[in-house]
Order: C-alpha cells, then sequence, then structure tokens
C-alpha cells in the first residue's frame, strides 16, 4: 500500500525525468518557457524547454510539431535534442546549453566578425531545410535562434516547420498561432494567407525572413516594416545581396543557398579567416600533413584576433585538437595552439580536458612532443598539483638530461626553472642535483651556460647545508670554462648568490676563485668580473668592521709572565717594523730566561760575554741586521733548527709552520745552507781538504723537533767540538777575542770557496765577521 501511494504521488508531481530545473530564462515571443538545468547522472549542463498544455491549450499542434520535429530533424545548426518527455499535462525537452540570442544582440555586444558567422552557421541551416528537407522553417527571426556554450548559432523554434509535400502541414492550419508572428509575415502571406507558399518558391518565406534577421543582429532589434530593407548598418559589402533578400516580389527574392555562394566569393561578405576555421575544424582529423599545417596557421591568427568568439575555441575547436594531438597526429603546432585556448579554462575545466593529455602526452618518445611540452610548461604548470608533478610529471621529464638530441637536453634544463616549485626538497637535492651535475659538463657549451644559470636562480630552493658548498664548486668550475658566455653566466650568478655564501667563504674561497677573471683575455668577463669582485669585496670589508680589533686576552698582573721575562708589544709603525718587533721581542724574552755562566770550549779560552745590541736577533735565531724586517728577500734559506734540553720549547701552529716553509726556500737550499753553516770558522791556520773530511759528524746532527725555534746552545758547542778535533791549535795572537761564534744571518748568501782555497795551507779571516758585527752591534 506504501508503494502504491509513493507511485501515485510521484505521477501526481510530473513525470520521471532524469534532469534538474534551474534559474529560468527570459524568453520572449515563443509559446515555450525556458529554463537552465543539469543532468542528475554527471551533473553536466542542459537547457529545459517545457510547454504547460493547460495554460496553452490552442496551441498545444504547435509544441508537438516542435517536438516531432527536433526528434527527426538532426543537423549541427539544429539545437541538440538530449531527451524528451511528454504527458498529458505538460512537454519537457531537454537540449544542450543554449542562451537566446537577443542576450547578446540587443546589448550589441557581438563584432561585425561574430555576426557574420552566425548568420553562416544560419544560412547553411536554412538552406539544409529548404533543399535538403524540402521544408519552410516559417519562424526563423532572433528569437528562434540561440547561441550554444561555443558561441555556435543555433536554429530552434521548430513550431511551424513544415515540409511542403504534406498536404495538411501545420503551416497552413496554425501558422497564425506563432506569437509575434505578423511582424515577421512576407507581404504574400499577409495579402493571402499562408497557402500562398503553394504558389510561390519555397525559399520565399525563409529568405525575407533571413533578411529581417540580418537587419535585426546589425541593429540590436526589429522595430517593424519600416526597418526591412534598411541598409542602416549592415556591411557594405553586403548591402546589394541583402535588399534582394527582402524584395517585395517572391521570386524575385534571392534565396539562402544563393545569398551564401555570393558570400563565400573570394573577397566576399562571408569570406572570413573565422568562417574558414569553423567550416575545417569539423574535418581536421581527415586533412593530410599540408592541409593540416596552413589549417592550423590559419587556426593560430584568429586566436590572436581580440574579435573572435573565445566560447567556440574552447568548446568547439579545442576537443578537436585534443583529439588531433592524442589520436590524430596533430604535433606540437596543435599542441602550442591547444595550450593558448587551454589558459581560457576554469581550473575544472581544465583538470577534465587537459590535464589527462599532458601527462599521457610526457610518456611519449616523441622528441618534437616532448620539446613543445617543455616550451609550453610555463603555461600549465599553475594547474599542475604538486603530487602530480612529483610523480607523473618529473620521473618522465628527467629522460630528457641524457637524451641524445641537444635541443631535448637544453630545454630539460630550461624547464626545471619551472618545475622546482613543485618539487620536494628530497627530489631537488638529491635526483635534480645528480642530473645538473651532469649536464654542467655537458660537449654543448651552450646546456653548461643554461645549467650554470639555472644553479643561479635555484639558489634558494636548495637545502641550506650543502648549498654553498654545491653552487662553490659549480661556479668556480664554470669560471674555468672555454666558452666565454659560460664564464660570463658563473660570474652575474656568483653576482645574484653573494648573500649564500658566508663572509669566510666570500673572503678564503670566491674571491680567489673570481681573480682569474679580472685578466681574462675577454673584456666581458674582465669587466663582470670587476662587479661581481666589488660585491664580494664590498661584504667582506662590511663585515670586517664588526670584528674586535684583537682576540688576545688581555695582559693580567695575576698571571702574568715568569719573573725575569719582559713581554714588549709591538709598537705602531709600519709593518715590516711591527714584525721586527714582535721577534725581538720574542728573543729578548729568552735571553732573559737564561741563568747561569756560559761553559768555556775545550781550547781553553775563556769566551767574551755576550753583549747585547740595539738590533736584537730574532726568535727563530736569525740575527736581524739594521734595515731588515718585512724587506727581508723572500729567496732567503731556511736555518735548519736542532734541539736543546736547556730551553724552553713551544710548538708553533701547523699552518704557519707550512707557510714559512713555503714562502722561504726549498729543502734543497736548506741542506745546503746548513752545510756551509756547521764548518768552524776559518783562522789563519792551514787547513787541507783531509782535516776538512775529518770533522766529527756529530757537528751536523739535529733533531727538527724545537717547533720552529733555533738551538743556539747546540750549535755552539757543535763548534766547540768541531775545534778540538783540529790537529794544530791556532797561534796565540790569532785566537779570536771572542770564544762564541756569532750566528751568521740567514739572509745573506753564502759564498763556498772554491776548491783551490781549500788546498792553500794558510788562510785568512772570512770578510763575513765583520757582517756579524753589523748585525749585533
Amino acid at each position: 500500500m506504501d508503494f502504491f501511494k509513493s507511485a501515485v504521488a510521484s505521477i501526481a508531481k510530473g513525470p520521471a525525468f532524469p534532469y534538474s530545473f534551474g534559474d529560468r530564462v527570459d524568453l520572449d515571443q515563443s509559446i515555450w518557457t525556458l529554463h537552465n538545468g543539469t543532468r542528475r547522472e554527471d551533473n553536466s549542463k542542459c537547457s529545459i524547454f517545457s510547454f504547460d498544455v493547460s495554460a496553452n491549450r490552442n496551441r498545444l499542434p504547435l509544441a508537438k510539431n516542435a517536438l516531432r520535429k527536433l526528434r527527426t530533424l538532426r543537423h549541427p545548426g539544429i539545437i541538440k535534442v538530449l531527451d524528451t518527455t511528454e504527458t498529458d499535462q505538460l512537454i519537457y525537452i531537454a537540449t544542450e546549453r543554449v542562451t537566446p540570442l537577443p542576450w547578446s544582440t540587443k546589448r550589441k555586444a557581438l563584432s561585425d566578425e561574430s555576426l557574420k558567422w552566425g548568420l553562416h552557421n544560419v544560412g547553411k541551416t536554412l538552406k539544409f531545410i529548404g533543399d535538403e528537407a524540402s521544408s519552410v522553417h516559417g519562424n526563423i527571426r532572433a528569437a528562434s535562434i540561440f547561441t550554444s556554450e561555443s558561441g555556435e548559432w543555433k536554429v530552434g523554434g521548430l513550431d511551424i516547420l513544415s515540409s511542403m509535400k504534406e498536404d495538411d502541414a501545420i503551416i497552413f492550419t496554425h501558422g497564425s498561432l506563432v506569437p509575434d508572428i505578423g511582424r515577421y509575415t512576407p507581404p504574400e502571406v499577409a495579402k493571402s494567407g499562408w497557402d500562398s507558399l503553394r504558389k510561390n518558391p519555397t525559399h520565399a518565406v525563409d529568405a525575407y525572413d533571413y533578411g529581417i534577421l540580418i537587419s535585426e543582429v546589425f541593429n540590436g532589434g526589429f522595430s517593424g516594416s519600416d526597418q526591412i530593407g534598411s541598409t542602416k548598418n549592415v556591411p557594405l559589402e553586403m548591402q546589394t545581396s541583402y535588399k534582394r533578400l527582402t524584395h517585395a516580389v517572391p521570386k524575385m527574392r534571392l534565396s539562402v543557398g544563393h545569398f551564401l555562394d555570393q558570400g563565400r566569393r573570394s573577397g566576399g561578405f562571408f569570406d572570413t579567416p573565422l568562417i574558414q576555421l569553423s567550416d575545417g575544424i569539423d574535418n581536421l582529423g581527415l586533412k593530410n600533413e599540408a592541409e593540416k599545417d596552413a589549417f592550423l596557421s590559419e587556426l593560430e591568427a584568429v586566436a590572436e584576433s581580440d574579435d573572435f568568439p573565445e566560447d567556440f575555441f574552447k568548446v568547439k575547436v579545442l576537443p578537436e585538437l585534443l583529439k588531433s594531438i592524442e589520436f590524430g597526429g596533430g604535433g606540437p603546432k596543435s599542441f602550442a595552439l591547444m595550450m593558448r585556448i587551454a589558459t581560457k579554462l576554469s581550473e575544472d575545466e581544465y583538470d577534465a580536458q587537459i590535464t589527462p593529455v599532458v601527462v599521457r602526452l610526457f610518456s611519449s618518445p616523441d622528441r618534437a612532443m616532448r620539446v613543445c611540452l617543455l616550451d609550453n610548461l610555463p603555461l600549465m604548470i599553475d594547474h599542475l598539483s604538486q603530487k602530480l608533478v612529483t610523480d607523473k610529471i618529473f620521473p618522465q621529464m628527467v629522460t630528457g638530461f641524457g637524451d641524445l638530441a641537444p635541443v631535448v637536453r637544453e630545454q630539460t634544463v630550461k624547464a626545471v626553472l619551472v618545475v622546482v616549485p613543485k618539487l620536494s626538497d628530497r627530489v631537488i637535492n638529491g635526483e635534480l642535483l645528480r642530473h645538473l651535475a651532469k649536464t654542467a659538463n655537458d660537449e654543448q657549451p651552450g646546456i653548461r651556460t643554461n645549467t650554470t644559470i639555472c644553479l643561479g636562480k635555484i639558489a634558494r630552493n636548495l637545502g641550506s647545508n650543502s648549498r654553498a658548498k654545491v653552487l662553490s664548486a659549480a661556479f668556480s668550475r664554470s669560471l674555468r670554462d672555454p666558452f666565454v658566455h659560460a664564464r660570463n653566466a658563473a660570474l652575474m650568478a656568483l653576482a645574484a648568490t653573494a648573500d649564500v655564501f658566508s663572509e669566510d667563504e666570500c673572503a678564503t674561497k670566491m674571491l680567489p676563485a673570481i681573480c682569474p677573471s679580472l685578466v681574462d683575455k675577454e673584456k666581458m668577463i674582465r669587466d663582470q668580473a670587476n662587479k661581481t669582485f666589488n660585491v664580494y669585496l664590498e661584504r667582506v670589508r662590511k663585515y670586517g668592521q664588526t670584528l674586535p680589533d684583537t682576540v688576545l686576552p688581555p695582559p693580567s698582573t695575576e698571571t702574568g709572565s715568569a719573573p725575569g721575562t719582559r713581554v714588549s708589544t709591538p709598537q705602531p709603525g709600519a709593518a715590516g717594523g711591527q714584525w721586527v718587533g714582535w721577534a725581538v721581542s720574542s728573543f729578548t724574552n729568552k735571553l732573559s730566561s737564561a741563568k747561569g755562566d756560559i761553559q768555556p770550549s775545550s781550547s781553553g779560552v775563556k769566551p767574551a760575554p755576550l753583549e747585547r745590541s740595539s738590533s736584537t736577533p730574532p726568535a727563530n735565531g736569525i740575527p736581524v741586521r739594521p734595515g731588515m724586517g718585512a724587506h727581508t728577500t723572500p729567496s732567503a734559506p731556511l736555518v735548519p733548527q736542532v734541539t736543546s734540553s736547556l730551553r724552553h720549547a713551544t710548538t708553533a701552529p701547523e699552518s704557519e709552520t707550512e707557510d714559512f716553509g713555503d714562502g722561504w726556500g726549498d729543502l734543497d737550499e736548506q741542506d745546503e745552507v746548513v752545510d756551509a753553516w756547521s764548518q768552524p770558522i776559518a783562522t789563519d791556520t792551514p787547513r787541507t781538504s783531509s782535516s776538512h773530511a775529518s770533522r766529527p759528524s756529530t757537528a751536523l746532527s739535529a733533531t727538527y723537533d724545537d717547533a720552529g725555534e733555533p738551538d743556539f746552545e747546540g750549535w755552539l758547542n757543535a763548534q766547540a767540538q768541531a775545534k778540538t778535533h783540529s790537529k794544530k791549535p791556532l797561534p796565540k795572537g790569532l785566537a779570536p777575542k771572542r770564544a762564541v761564534p756569532a750566528v751568521k744571518p740567514a739572509v745573506a748568501p753564502v759564498k763556498k770557496a772554491p776548491a783551490a782555497a781549500a788546498s792553500k795551507k794558510e788562510s785568512k779571516p772570512v770578510a763575513e765577521d765583520d757582517d756579524w758585527g753589523d748585525a749585533w752591534g
């Protein structure tokens, strides 16, 4: 019983109609009520024409005739029917989503090109109705024309459409029931009724109404019979043919088919790119490559025009292009045009129509299509989600980094800038950097250059821990690239990413890397290198101003030096003076800390006391002569250092020891100086080569663990032992006044005596003794 009640209730409410009614649309001069609707199954858009039988029972034959003709008469220019429902109380006709043409013509919202295109579509439909269907529409006016979502004009109002082969056609019996039909009736019908159609050409009525439609759309409305035949606002090239459509004599009227033929002639009023486009788009898949290329070029020209209807491209052209690209070999040109049209789609429309095609195309092996995809990636990236790019697009895209075609590799590098915002940090700092490391060493100089530019622009997207290391290595390598533009790109990238590096890295790594470019053979590189160098130098200078004057702890009386030790502070002055002052102070501290008497040598000669001089030898054991210091020649040999257990040794930092050794001579030169300085000072006693060879080897034994300071006591002991082993003692008057020989300055070149001098039985004291006196006194 409950089921029966529900069934009765549903029948009372109306028939089962799988469409939902939406807003009502104003529709004048019609027996129908128009609503926007949606299909319940997929929520797609539609329009619903409804007729209330009880309210318009006398016009029911018109509604039934329209329903029958819409079901049986199919043409692209006639409204497309989706579903119909007919009961004793109402008639529903669900069609494609349409809008009444007067909505646009009354506001004059359409350009002349669009109006011509629409009139051309209506004319083709009327020609089909008259020539192919042998019928008369009888109700052509702006109110019976609708625009689809594609912007195309569709013919409706089939209330009195009749075949002239039928004797009881509805146009003869109920033609006068159409709302406001009198204003659009031809003169012969107004005079003799609808039966006059049997005596005149079939096209006469529709040609006359078509002429009124032309005047109505160009003027924004139809005021009455006075407007018929008026050429006001009608395009000049159309006026002659238009007048013949509205001729008072039916047999003199130009048929709609002939009107179309005149307009399609070369230079005619229907010879427009938009009309040619609409005629060719339906057959795009059937064209050969040459025809397709020519058509797409025309299509591209029309797309750039402001007069073209955007809806037509979105709804009509775009689906055809998508089919051509996926299945018909449309190629890159079709894809580029498709992407230009796709920018005008809503987000939902884009996701439904474009995104699936793009994902499938990225897996295509066609290189031309891959390059086209990468070129148009900026147009589509905003519509692609991060997950889709990471999971579907990027894995296919990276295959281009290793492609054999250089153009594919280059376009892939350029596309990195577009997809980076959509990639995760793991992908950027992992897989992407590995691929960019390969293209940075590509055989093509343009690819290497673009890789450097790419790294500079994505620097902020790299991980903060590895960013500076990666960029430093990449840019330093590019600075040595033989391709001039690659070097220039590296310099510009360095200037743009200066804030990525720390101040220490700027001073120790980047500035030294930039310096060689300052003397590059190309002026362009030198100019850019100066700009980049100034950027880093200015940053380092500003950072230097923030540093403290010193990091050494201040002197403290409680934890000061040991008793008897004098610590001096370097005095202001030249850089060389500061270095000498520090060295003198250090060596003085060593002398002042020594206690006890110097033991006499084995020869029994009492050594002379050491005298303090205004020029105190430095801590490294090399006497400093007046005028020495910072001006010491770089080629001065390094004095070997020996260890003494009688002094306090301090270990110098490793870096200072390496710098000192690198800057002051090679190991061979040092050994030579050691040999020269280990010999005893010459006296007037003649010496032979055999005595020279019989020197004990202990005079040269030295252990290099003194941490950078020479051992003078060990050196003196070695000299004393050498004298003890001499064969002949020195004459009494030739003994030196000072028992402790002065250390020969390292900066003075060592002059070896020739071999002949060694064989002399007597030799005078060497002249270098005067230099020692100068150094100390």
